[in-house]
């Protein structure tokens, strides 16, 4: 064998099966990539739910229970000590099991998804996989929980009477309007909280202030015109409302409204999109 021939050998046995580099776009994974690997996000949905509820004593009836104890204590709060009205026709429970639909997906996508990476160490250091289909699982995983909370919903509508109008229609819009604007504050903070590790308990604190600062539990007409501006520059003030809407009939906001809502929930996807993406080199060497 000729000298050639065994360096053209050795050369093919050296050569790397696979070369990674740097993503040279403003995304962190390509799509085709991430379609790759979609069997391994899904896993990670199935764990993250299996580990949610394996050792707890109610197993999966927590599914259940978290959103009818949340729309139950603040129904008596706002409903009952309050006193505030839900609109015409719709029973304050109805009312609030709605907003708890939505606060539901926002404030697991956000509060999850921005530890996942933290909370996976060993494989981010490790392993080599798209990072953000840590994220993204996360995403799946918390749409059972808002897929049984929508049952829950539609089964006291049924009882209760509460029809949904045409706006239902737009329900996928406000959906995935939702899911986007949690998902862009998850990748943005999960991003930060790699080499700055105090983002974990920022996050659940500013996700409890927002649940009062949001309409969850009270309609945008009871909050005094003064302070309505403010409330209105919430995005989440737009999204919850539109959500209702589309689920039970309660008065459409205005078109401003919700343009400003979905805007805003496209840029913060892009924004934490960009931000996940410029720092996801670093993830492996830090964590």
């Amino acid at each position: 064998m000729s000298d050639d021939t065994l360096a053209s050998s050795a050369t093919s046995q050296t050569k790397p099966l696979l070369t990674i580099r740097p993503p040279r776009s403003w995304l962190p994974t390509s799509p085709r990539q991430l379609w790759q690997y979609r069997e391994l996000t899904v896993r990670f949905a199935a764990r993250d739910i299996t580990l949610r509820y394996r050792q707890a004593a109610l197993g999966v009836v927590w599914v259940i229970l978290v959103p009818l104890l949340g729309a139950g204590i603040l129904t008596f709060v706002f409903g009952g000590v309050a006193s505030l009205k839900a609109p015409e026709g719709i029973p304050y429970f109805v009312f609030t099991l709605a907003g708890m639909v939505t606060w539901t997906a926002f404030s697991l996508i956000i509060t999850r998804a921005s530890g996942v990476l933290v909370g996976n160490a060993q494989l981010v250091g490790k392993v080599y996989f798209p990072r953000l289909a840590l994220p993204l699982s996360i995403v799946l995983s918390t749409l059972v929980d808002v897929g049984v909370s929508a049952v829950l919903l539609a089964v006291t509508m049924a009882i209760t009477g509460v029809h949904p109008g045409l706006g239902v229609l737009t329900l996928p819009v406000w959906l995935l309007a939702v899911l986007a604007i949690a998902l862009g504050g998850g990748l943005f903070f999960g991003a930060l909280e790699v080499p700055y590790r105090d983002i974990q308990y920022v996050v659940p604190v500013g996700v409890q202030f927002l649940l009062f600062a949001s309409p969850v539990a009270y309609t945008l007409a009871s909050v005094p015109p003064h302070a309505r501006f403010w409330y209105e520059l919430n995005p989440l003030t737009g999204l919850i409302e539109g959500m209702r809407w589309a689920m039970i009939g309660t008065p459409r906001p205005s078109w401003g409204l919700c343009a400003y809502s979905l805007a805003c929930s496209v840029i913060a996807l892009g924004v934490g999109l960009i931000v996940f993406g410029r720092m996801e080199r670093q993830f492996a060497d830090v964590i």
